[in-house]
C-alpha cells in the first residue's frame, strides 16, 4: 500500500474526530449508526452539480457505480440516461432500498455488500464512478481513490461536504460534554492527496439543501445515541435542538476527474 504525505495528513485529520474513549465507556449503544431511514431518496431528485458532472460522461443506456449507495440517490439522479445501476454499501438494508428504487424506476440492478475498496475485485466496471458524502469516513483514502479510477470507464465523481458533516453536531457535544470538534480534513486536502496521485481532479464549491431526520423527535433521539447518551437524556437534547437556529442551506463540494 503506497501511502502519500497528503493522505497521511487526511488520516490524521479524521483521527481527531474519534470520541474520547471516557466518552464511549458510557455509551449505552453504538453512536456510529447510519439510520436506513435517512438514506431513502425523493421521488424527485434536486439537481446539483455532481449529478450534472455524472450526466456529462453518461452515455445513453450506461453504467453507474454508486459507493456507499445509500438509496441510490447519486445514481437515480442519473436515470435517464443511466440504464444499469451498481450499488456498494456495507448494509444490507441500504442495498434493499437501492434495489427496490432501481426496480420502481425500469433499470437493472446489482449490489454488493462490503467496504470499498476491499471487495473492489468483485464489482464490474462503470462508466460513472460516484460516492456521496463517504469519503469523511474512509481513513485509508487513497487505496479508496485509485479502486474508483480504476473502476470508471469515464468519469469519477465525489461529493462532500465543505467541513465534516459532523461539524454541525459542534454545539451539541460542546453543550452535553465540554468538547470541541475539530475543523480538518477538507475538500483541499482530498485534492492534495489526488495531486499526490497523479489525479488531475477538479473542484466545484456550492450550496445545496440540508438534509436532516424528518422530525424533531427523529433528530433527538438519533443525536442522543451519537452524542453517547442514556436514554433517560433525550428530551435534553430534544430541548437543546429546538433552541438552536434552523441551518436549511449547506456548503457542498464537487470533486470529480475523466479517466485517462
Amino acid at each position: 500500500m503506497t501511502r502519500t504525505l497528503a493522505g497521511n495528513h487526511w488520516r490524521q485529520s479524521l483521527e481527531a474526530w474519534a470520541i474520547p474513549q471516557e466518552i464511549l465507556d458510557q455509551a449505552p449503544e453504538n453512536p456510529w449508526i447510519h439510520p436506513p431511514v435517512m438514506f431513502q431518496i425523493p421521488r424527485d431528485i434536486q439537481d446539483s452539480v455532481s449529478h450534472q458532472r455524472a450526466r456529462e460522461a453518461m452515455p445513453a443506456g450506461g453504467s453507474f457505480l454508486d459507493i456507499g449507495c445509500g438509496g441510490g440517490i447519486a445514481a437515480f439522479a442519473v436515470v435517464p440516461p443511466t440504464g444499469h445501476v451498481i450499488g456498494v454499501d456495507h448494509q444490507g438494508e441500504m442495498l434493499e432500498m437501492f434495489t427496490q428504487n432501481a426496480a420502481a424506476r425500469g433499470v437493472t440492478s446489482e449490489v454488493f455488500e462490503g467496504f470499498w475498496p476491499m471487495m473492489a475485485e468483485r464489482v464490474a466496471a462503470a462508466d460513472v464512478v460516484a460516492a456521496h458524502h463517504v469519503v469523511y469516513n474512509v481513513a485509508e483514502i487513497e487505496e479508496f481513490a485509485r479502486a474508483m479510477n480504476a473502476h470508471a470507464r469515464n468519469r469519477v465523481v465525489i461529493e462532500m461536504p465543505q467541513s465534516h458533516p459532523l461539524t454541525t453536531a459542534a454545539p451539541l457535544w460542546k453543550h452535553f460534554w465540554n468538547l470541541d470538534r475539530p475543523m480538518q480534513p477538507t475538500p483541499n486536502d482530498l485534492m492534495a492527496v489526488l495531486h499526490e496521485l497523479g489525479i488531475k481532479a477538479h473542484l466545484e464549491l456550492w450550496d445545496g439543501s440540508m438534509r436532516t431526520e424528518a422530525d424533531l423527535e427523529s433528530q433527538a433521539h438519533f443525536s442522543r445515541i451519537r452524542l453517547c447518551l442514556p436514554e433517560f437524556r433525550e428530551s435534553e437534547v430534544r430541548d437543546f435542538l429546538e433552541s438552536q437556529p434552523k441551518i436549511a442551506i449547506r456548503s457542498l463540494a464537487t470533486i470529480w476527474w475523466d479517466v485517462q
